[in-house]
């Protein structure tokens, strides 16, 4: 797991707090200054699986009071070297069942709070995030056009449609409405902006079905659903893990980005029962990436931090477990009667 810098600003110099952080909790290395107006600044290098629980217990105890704040930083590197942080033997040895059971599901991930700052800041509806859609989305029609792969997979790079994916996941998963509202009108935003420009193209240019890129997209295979479900799956697990997200942004682009502009290109250009089998994959996709999310998040411990928003969340996860998991398997019956 990579490392974390974790600065505490606590408001009052608690010294059985400080000898609690630092005893119970595998550590590599602590500072301690004395902070403004009485307080104390604490700082902990420690790995990025073992913020979670701290985090948890400060907000508990100081959440409430004035100049409370806690920093984490990426470590990119330390002299030093890191050695035996996170060493289970070490750490779990004087441990209870409920302490280890955390820990096992805390265990290669980062905390909740470091992956929701960064799924917020992916899910946000911003102007670059429609520049991007609407740049892939003019490289993938033209790729799609020419039936070239390598101008395709330029388009996938490009695509910003893994974060609201996996926003909308977590926020399923945490119970979060706010953050849900927000990546369901970015990830629909994107989609309109593909859908206009992939139309356009359709009406502007000659489209032939038969083009093996184009034609390969027109139908729904069993390996599809299984390249979706893989893509959603590794997708949550890049951002859980704390991994750049760039090759596993192609993999999401994979299953959403090319069938929704062959949908749109098919569709300008009049060829309507292609289109719809377009449609059938791309619908197929976005479920299979939500199935998978929400699952794999819920593997991986993800919850709020207070029980009760914990018993909602937990609620809402299953709910939408089966919802999704239902959908695809009317999905699949409509798939089977389209291609008889």
């Amino acid at each position: 797991m990579p490392l974390r810098l974790m600065e505490i600003y606590l408001p009052e110099n608690d010294n059985n707090t400080i000898k609690e952080l630092i005893e119970n909790e595998s550590t590599l290395d602590t500072w301690q200054q004395e902070g403004a107006n009485g307080g104390v600044v604490i700082k902990l290098l420690i790995s990025a699986d073992k913020t979670e629980k701290i985090l948890d217990q400060l907000e508990e105890k100081y959440a409430d009071k004035d100049n409370f704040r806690v920093i984490l930083l990426s470590v990119e590197g330390t002299i030093p070297r890191a050695h035996g942080i996170g060493d289970k033997s070490a750490s779990n040895g004087n441990k209870s069942d409920q302490s280890a059971k955390d820990d096992k599901d805390n265990q290669e991930r980062i905390s909740r709070e470091e992956l929701y700052s960064g799924i917020v800041d992916s899910v946000m509806l911003s102007r670059n995030y429609l520049t991007l859609v609407a740049i892939s989305s003019m490289i993938a029609a033209l790729g799609l056009l020419q039936d070239s792969v390598a101008v395709i997979i330029g388009a996938m790079v490009i695509a910003p449609l893994l974060g609201p994916n996996v926003g909308l996941a977590l926020a399923t998963t945490l119970g979060d409405v706010d953050l849900g509202k927000t990546a369901l009108k970015t990830s629909f935003a994107g989609m309109a902006i593909a859908l206009v420009i992939s139309i356009s193209a359709g009406l502007l240019f000659r489209i032939e079905p038969a083009i093996h890129e184009i034609a390969s997209r027109t139908n729904v295979l069993p390996a599809d659903i299984v390249i979706a479900l893989a893509s959603g799956s590794a997708g949550v697990l890049a951002f859980t893990s704390g991994v750049a997200t760039a090759l596993i942004g192609v993999m999401v682009s994979v299953a959403l980005l090319p069938p929704l502009v062959v949908f749109g290109l098919l569709l300008g250009s009049g060829h309507m029962y292609e289109a719809f089998g377009a449609s059938l994959l791309f619908i197929t996709n976005i479920i299979c990436l939500n199935l998978a999310g929400v699952t794999t998040l819920i593997l991986k411990g993800i919850r709020p931090r207070s029980w009760w928003e914990a018993d909602k969340a937990g609620k809402a996860s299953r709910l939408a477990v089966v919802l999704w998991s239902i959908m695809l398997v009317i999905l699949i019956f409509i798939i089977y009667l389209a291609q008889r």
